[in-house]
C-alpha cells in the first residue's frame, strides 16, 4: 500500500510541472461560478446566493463527481461549520453543526432529499440519518445551511439543513454510466438516465448504484454489498406540474468502531498486532453469534450483515398557480425501514490475560481456542460487545404550503405534519478474544476445577454475557407544525427576511421491563456434556417481561427567524440573521427517564450571525462570524454496560466560518477552501456522578469537536484534458470527555488526499487517492467507555490510504 501511495504522490507530481497549460476553461473545472447560482433551502422561493441572507453551501452534480467522495459524511466534509467524522466508515457517521455537542449522529440538522426529511429524526438510537442515504449519480445538487432558517423550514434542525435535490429529466435524452474499482476489492456501477417521453410534458428520471467491496479495513469478508435504485415522473401543464417519484435502498456496511492505540507523548501509535491504519476489531473469525435462551429457541446473529437497511420511499410533488399572484405547493413522501444492526463495540481497553482473570475472580486461569481448543498464553486479551439491534421505522410526511406574490416580496404560509414510528429490539452479548486485528475467540476456564464443577468456565464458545442485555422499545411522534415566512425587498439591494414557526408535536412511546435468568435448569449443555452451571455465561441473561412502562411528552414551541441582506453590487453582500429555535428531547432521555419526563426538556438554541459574500466569475469568498447560546442539551452516550450519561447542560459557543473558491493564471490553477475557528465550550455544567461522586465541567471545551478545522484543495488544469488535484483535511485538538483530562486528549491530525482525471470527449478517466500518507487521524475516542490502562488508548482512526479508479461516460 505504501507503495502504490508513493506512486500516486509521484505521478500527481508530474501532472504539476507539467507545461501544457490550458488558455480556455478546461471541461473538468471542479466548480460552477457562485455568481448566479440560485439556492432554494431554507428560502420561501427560488434565490440567487448573493441575495439569500442565509450561510450555505452548495455542490453542483459535476463538483460532487470530482470530489468522488467515498461516503455522503466524507461530501460533507467541505461545509464549514460542519465538523464531521467519517471514520465509521460508508454509514455511521456523525456530524457536529456550529460546535453543538451531541452522542453522534445528525442531531440537530436535517437530512433531506428534495426538500423532505430522509427520516423525521436524524438521531434515533443507532439510526444516523446517513443509513438511509446514498449519493450517487441521481443527485443533481446539494445545499447545505447552517443555523440560519433551519428551525422554520424543518423539525429538529436549529443546526442546519443538509438538502440533497435529485435530477429530473429534460427534453434532452442524457445519461451517466460509470464504473469504479479500487485498492480494497471494490467494484461499483452508476448508471443514471432522464428525457422526455411527451416532449415539454411528460419527463422521467432513473438512476442508482450496485457495489461490493472488501473494505479498507481488513474485515475478511465483504465489508459493504449492495445499492439503491431511484426513479421519478414528472408532468408539466400550463400551471404547474405533478411529480411522482420512489426510492429503494438494500445496501449493508461493515460499521467500524473504536481499536486500541498507544499513547506516545501527544501522539497515537499503533497497538502491538494491531494494524491502526487497517486493522479492525470486525473480523471474520468472530462474526458468528449463537446462544440459547432463557425463553427457549437460540438467537443468531452474523456480524457479516452490519449495517443493513432496506429502505423503501413513495413520493409526490405538485404545484398548481391559483391566479392572482398565489401558487400552492405540496410535497408528500412515505417510508418504511427495515434495518438490522449488527456490530462489534469494545468493552474497555484490552487487558493482559492475567488482569483480565484476576476481574473475573480467579487466581487459576487456563485460556484455550474456540476454533481448534488449542491452549494459549496470550499478553493481551479484549472484551467485546455483540451488539445486534433490529428497528422497525415508517414516516408520513405531507408538507403544504401557499404563496402570495406581490411587488416587494412575497409571503409563504404552510402546514407540515409529519407521523413517525420506530420499534426497536437489541440483544446484546460480551465475547472475549485476543487483542489482535484478526482476533480469535477465545475460552477461559480455572484448571484447579473439573469441567462439571460449578463455574469451571467463564465462557460459552467465548461469550462471557449472553445476552446481558434486551431492550424492546417503540417511540412515535405526531409533529404538527405552521409556518409563515415573508420576504421584503425593501430596496433593489436592500431586502428583510422573518419567519415563524408554531409546532404542537407529542411523541410517546413504551418500553419492555427485563428480568435476570440463567440456563442452570434448562437441560442444555455447554459441550454436549455438561450443563450451564459449570459456566457463569448465563448467570446474568436477560429476559423480557410482560410489564410495559408507557411516556408521553407533547411539545409546544415557536421558533423565529430575523434576517436582512444589502445588496452592495453585483458581486458584493453583507447580511444578519437572528434564529431561535428548539431540538425535541432524544430518544435515549426519553428512555432514561421515563419515570420522572419533568427533567426531560427541548433544547432551546439562540444564534446570531453576520456575513459577507464575495461572488465573481473566477472568485468567491464568504466570512460568516457566529454565536450560539444552547439550553438543556442532553449527553445520552449508551456506555457497554446498557447504562447512560444521562446529563444535562448549557452551551456556548463564538466562532468564524469561511468558504471560498479561486480561479486563477487563466483557468490553470484552482483551489477551493473552507475553514472554521470556534470556542465551544460548556456553561451550568455540574452535578453527580452515577457513583455518588460530583462534577463540574462549566467552562470546559465541548467534547469532540475541534476548536479549528479546514480544507483546502488546489488543481492544476495542465490541458483542457487533464487535471491534477491534492486535497489537505486538518482536524485541531478535542477533548474525548468533558471534564477535559490529559488522558482523553485526541490529538490534531493533517490528512492528504491526491488525484488525476482525463476527459477524453465525453468519456472521463480518474484517479482518486485518500490519506495517501496513511495518517493516524483520531475523529473520536470511546464514548462508551472512558476506561484507561497504561498507555492504552481505545479510539476510532480514519481509515488508511488507498486508491479508487474510475471511468465515466456522459451521454
Amino acid at each position: 500500500m505504501k507503495k502504490k501511495s508513493i506512486f500516486l504522490i509521484a505521478a500527481t507530481a508530474v501532472l504539476y510541472f507539467n507545461k501544457a497549460y490550458a488558455q480556455e476553461t478546461p471541461q473538468d473545472s471542479v466548480k460552477v461560478s457562485s455568481i448566479d447560482q440560485v439556492v432554494i433551502t431554507g428560502n420561501s422561493n427560488p434565490k440567487k446566493k448573493i441575495e439569500s441572507s442565509t450561510a450555505i453551501s452548495t455542490f453542483s452534480a459535476k463538483e460532487i463527481q470530482k470530489q468522488n467522495p467515498i461516503s455522503a459524511a466524507a461530501l460533507l466534509q467541505r461545509v464549514p461549520g460542519f465538523a464531521v467524522e467519517t471514520s465509521g466508515g460508508e454509514v455511521g457517521n456523525n456530524l457536529f453543526a456550529r460546535g453543538i455537542p451531541s452522542a453522534g449522529a445528525y442531531e440537530f440538522v436535517q437530512v433531506q432529499e428534495d426538500g423532505l426529511p430522509v427520516f423525521e429524526d436524524g438521531a434515533l438510537q443507532f439510526a444516523n440519518a446517513d443509513n438511509f442515504f446514498r449519493v450517487d449519480n441521481s443527485v443533481s445538487r446539494l445545499e447545505a445551511l447552517r443555523g440560519g432558517s433551519g428551525s422554520i423550514y424543518a423539525n429538529n434542525s436549529p443546526g442546519g439543513l443538509i438538502n440533497f435535490i435529485t435530477k429530473e429529466g429534460t427534453n434532452d435524452f442524457k445519461g451517466t454510466a460509470k464504473l469504479e474499482t479500487s485498492t480494497y476489492g471494490l467494484m461499483r456501477t452508476d448508471l443514471n438516465v432522464g428525457g422526455a417521453l411527451v416532449k415539454d410534458k411528460l419527463f422521467f428520471n432513473i438512476g442508482g448504484f450496485y457495489r461490493s467491496d472488501d473494505g479498507i479495513r481488513k474485515t475478511g469478508f465483504k465489508a459493504n454489498n449492495g445499492g439503491q435504485i431511484r426513479m421519478n415522473l414528472k408532468y408539466v401543464f400550463d400551471k404547474g406540474y405533478v411529480k411522482v417519484y420512489y426510492k429503494k435502498l438494500d445496501d449493508r456496511n461493515t460499521f467500524f468502531l473504536p481499536i486500541p492505540l498507544t499513547q506516545d507523548g501527544d501522539k497515537l501509535k499503533g497497538f502491538n498486532g494491531f494494524d491502526p491504519n487497517y486493522g479492525t476489531y470486525s473480523y471474520r473469525a468472530i462474526s458468528q453469534l449463537n446462544i440459547p435462551q432463557a425463553g427457549g429457541g437460540f438467537f443468531s446473529r452474523n456480524l457479516e450483515d452490519g449495517i443493513h437497511p432496506k429502505v423503501d420511499v413513495l413520493g409526490a410533488e405538485f404545484k398548481y398557480d391559483l391566479g392572482g399572484n398565489f401558487s400552492v405547493l405540496n410535497k408528500t413522501r412515505y417510508t418504511n425501514i427495515n434495518m438490522n444492526y449488527t456490530g462489534i463495540f469494545p468493552a474497555g481497553a484490552p487487558q493482559t490475560g492475567a488482569d483480565f482473570a484476576k476481574g473475573m475472580g480467579m487466581t487459576n486461569y487456563q485460556y484455550s481456542m474456540v476454533s481448534n481448543g488449542a491452549l494459549v498464553d496470550p499478553q493481551f486479551v479484549q472484551k467485546l460487545g455483540f451488539w445486534a439491534i433490529d428497528k422497525q421505522m415508517n414516516n408520513f410526511v405531507n408538507d403544504l404550503q401557499f404563496n402570495y406574490k406581490f411587488d416587494k416580496g412575497n409571503v409563504t404560509a404552510g402546514f407540515y405534519k409529519s407521523n413517525w414510528k420506530s420499534h426497536q429490539y437489541w440483544n446484546w452479548s460480551n465475547i472475549l478474544t485476543t487483542a489482535t486485528d484478526r482476533p480469535e475467540l477465545l475460552n477461559l476456564v480455572d484448571p484447579s476445577l473439573s469441567p462439571s464443577s460449578v463455574g469451571y468456565s467463564k465462557t460459552y464458545n467465548g461469550v462471557t454475557d449472553m445476552s446481558t442485555l434486551l431492550r424492546d422499545s417503540q417511540i412515535q411522534g405526531s409533529l404538527n407544525d405552521l409556518y409563515l415566512n415573508l420576504d421584503y425587498n425593501v430596496t433593489d439591494a436592500l431586502s428583510f427576511n422573518g419567519g415563524i414557526r408554531y409546532s404542537r408535536d407529542f411523541y410517546r412511546g413504551y418500553k419492555v421491563n427485563t428480568t435476570t435468568a440463567n440456563l442452570n435448569n434448562s437441560g442444555l449443555t455447554v459441550d454436549g456434556t455438561h450443563g450451564f452451571d459449570t459456566t457463569t455465561a448465563d448467570d446474568h441473561m436477560n429476559v423480557l417481561g410482560n410489564q410495559f412502562t408507557y411516556w408521553y411528552y407533547d411539545i409546544n414551541k415557536v421558533s423565529y427567524t430575523l434576517a436582512s441582506n444589502y445588496k452592495i453590487n453585483r458581486e458584493n453582500a453583507i447580511y444578519a440573521r437572528f434564529s431561535h429555535g428548539f431540538r425535541s428531547p432524544n430518544e435515549e432521555a426519553y428512555y432514561n427517564n421515563i419515570g420522572n419526563l419533568s427533567v426531560v426538556k427541548p433544547v432551546l438554541t439562540n444564534q446570531l450571525e453576520v456575513g459577507y459574500k464575495y461572488y465573481s466569475r473566477t472568485f468567491d469568498i464568504a466570512v460568516i462570524p457566529f454565536y450560539s447560546a444552547l439550553k438543556n442539551l442532553s449527553f445520552t452516550d449508551v456506555y457497554s454496560d446498557g447504562t447512560s450519561e444521562n446529563k444535562f447542560a448549557n452551551t456556548t459557543n463564538f466562532g468564524v466560518e469561511i468558504e471560498g473558491y479561486a480561479r486563477l493564471f487563466n483557468n490553470v490553477f484552482e483551489v477551493t477552501f473552507n475553514g472554521t475557528i470556534q470556542n465551544p465550550k460548556y456553561k451550568d455544567f455540574n452535578g453527580r456522578n452515577a457513583d455518588g461522586t460530583t462534577f463540574d465541567y462549566s467552562g470546559n471545551i465541548v467534547r469532540r469537536i475541534p476548536k479549528f478545522y479546514f480544507n483546502i484543495a488546489p488543481a492544476v488544469n495542465i490541458t483542457k484534458e487533464w487535471r491534477a488535484y491534492v486535497s489537505m483535511n486538518y482536524y485541531g485538538k478535542r477533548f474525548q470527555n468533558e471534564g477535559n483530562t490529559d488522558d482523553n486528549i485526541l490529538p490534531s491530525f493533517t490528512e492528504f488526499g491526491a488525484g488525476m482525471s482525463y476527459q477524453l470527449g465525453k468519456i472521463r478517466f480518474a484517479v482518486d487517492g485518500t490519506n495517501i500518507f496513511n495518517t493516524i487521524g483520531i475523529t473520536e475516542g470511546d464514548p462508551r467507555s472512558q476506561t484507561v490502562a497504561g498507555n492504552i488508548r481505545m479510539a476510532r482512526p480514519i481509515m488508511g490510504a488507498a486508491a479508487r479508479a474510475s471511468i465515466t461516460l456522459d451521454f
